[in-house]
């Protein structure tokens, strides 16, 4: 429980400096719950953490249903994500690197830290929490299917900002999906 609470913090803090520190200064766009809280925020200035938090609630119905452990494993990380995220906003003024940079850097600390909690059985809940679940049908690694629903939010995203943004959030959940693909593909018994 201390190794899960600890990667849940790391991991949070990870996504929390990739999406404020890199991704949102660009306007880019990421994958999943936070990908879709990011279009709200660009559209409408609503936060983040809290926009994944709402969106939540109808995935974490399901899963109470289907798979409590699911539940109980993700809700932690979702919350604390959610709050973290919020909470590192201001870094979206602290670096000052290229759109391909930082693109690719906050790509790979995004998945970076959905890696390290998914190698941990939590995740930050959303379509990380419907990919965990599909696992159980499909013998994908769950950073693929992370990856294929990263890429669906994305060309939604495209119709609404230009093809540069396009371009350089396709390279985000490039590098979201590589890094998350890497931290799972020995899978938890490395670390424990």
């Amino acid at each position: 429980m201390l190794k899960k609470g600890i990667a849940i913090i790391i991991g949070s803090f990870l996504l929390g400096i990739g999406i404020n520190g890199f991704i949102v200064p660009y306007h880019l766009l990421d994958g999943g719950m936070v990908g879709i809280g990011l279009i709200m925020k660009y559209i409408w200035g609503y936060k983040v953490g809290l926009t994944i938090i709402i969106l939540s609630v109808p995935i974490y119905l399901m899963a109470w249903i289907y798979y409590r452990s699911y539940f109980f494993n993700s809700l932690h990380g979702m919350l604390v994500s959610a709050f973290v995220i919020d909470l590192l906003g201001p870094l979206r003024y602290s670096f000052h690197l290229p759109p391909l940079y930082s693109a690719l850097l906050g790509g790979l600390l995004v998945g970076t830290g959905v890696g390290l909690m998914l190698r941990f059985e939590t995740s930050t809940g959303g379509t990380d929490l419907i990919a965990q679940l599909l696992t159980q049908w499909i013998s994908l690694n769950v950073g693929i299917l992370i990856f294929l629903i990263d890429t669906v939010i994305i060309m939604i995203g495209g119709f609404v900002f230009s093809k540069e943004i396009l371009l350089y959030s396709i390279i985000t959940i490039s590098a979201v999906g590589f890094a998350t693909s890497s931290m799972t593909l020995k899978g938890k018994e490395v670390i424990q």
